[in-house]
């Protein structure tokens, strides 16, 4: 493990006992002053860290960015509603509306949030875990935190649409990328709350929307709720 960490460039930042605490580099220095034959090697320059999904492993490190979208991260709390720079590496047609874009489904999220709050009484209910099935950039999670409320939120991506993961993570937020017509990993942990808005309205060509509710079933806690 030790060889292995100082191999990825990990710093110890704390051990007690079993318990181990260790840091990963913010630039590329320490792997590229690494020797040639160590292992695992760095990982092609043309490599897409984005391109994820049913996507081979590949035992490389993937270069940390420095010069261009992603280098520059704003400081929690702040990221959490600063407009991050891999935004703009989105595919879309708007290239120039990207922002307005942005402000635009986070004052969306925050009134759906707020109508939860309102309707729900979420803040006298036990919803721990939640789960936006159909998340974008990361809004609704994102109102969720700015309401105080203490939960959790997995954002999901679905892969029938454009691949926003990496915003999600720039805001300093959880996510994954999922095709809703097959079954979601999810166990053990199931959900309070699912927010599905939107989600039909655009997989119904592709996928059994009975499938989808039938798995919504299964990931919901017994008393769960599913906002449609």
């Amino acid at each position: 493990m030790k060889d292995l960490t100082s191999n990825l460039c990990w710093s110890l930042i704390n051990k007690e006992g079993y318990i181990a605490i260790w840091q990963k580099p913010l630039n590329n220095r320490c792997y590229l002053n690494r020797n040639r034959d160590v292992k695992p090697p760095l990982c092609d320059t043309n490599d897409d860290p984005d391109d994820i999904w049913n996507a081979n492993v590949k035992a490389c490190i993937t270069r940390l960015p420095e010069n261009g979208y992603g280098a520059n991260i704003t400081d929690w709390p702040a990221r959490l509603h600063s407009p991050p720079d891999r935004l703009f590496s989105i595919q879309m047609d708007a290239y120039k509306l990207r922002k307005e874009l942005y402000k635009a489904d986070s004052k969306y999220q925050n009134d759906i949030v707020k109508g939860y709050i309102g309707a729900l009484h979420v803040h006298d209910q036990n919803i721990r875990n939640v789960t936006d099935m159909k998340a974008r950039y990361g809004g609704f999670a994102a109102a969720f935190l700015d309401s105080q409320v203490n939960n959790w939120v997995m954002n999901v991506v679905p892969i029938s649409g454009t691949n926003t993961l990496h915003v999600i993570y720039d805001r300093g937020l959880i996510g994954v990328m999922h095709d809703w017509c097959e079954l979601f990993d999810t166990p053990p942990r199931t959900y309070d709350l699912l927010n599905v808005v939107g989600l039909f309205s655009v997989e119904h060509k592709r996928c059994n929307i009975t499938n989808i509710m039938l798995e919504m079933n299964r990931i919901l806690r017994p008393g769960g709720r599913a906002y449609i």
